[in-house]
């Protein structure tokens, strides 16, 4: 059985407004100097053969 990770992301160019609300976010609980999030999607696939 094998395991396939794909990760997808938005592309750099494209405004991702819930990345900038997690570097908010993180601001707000004292975590400084991060500048940029970008949120994407994680999908793990077990495949059979």
């Amino acid at each position: 059985m094998a395991r396939v990770v794909v990760e997808v992301m938005p592309k750099a160019e494209i405004l991702d407004p819930q990345g900038q609300a997690i570097v908010g976010a993180l601001s707000r609980l004292g975590f400084a100097g991060v500048s940029d999030v970008r949120q994407g999607k994680r999908f793990e696939l077990e495949i059979d053969g």
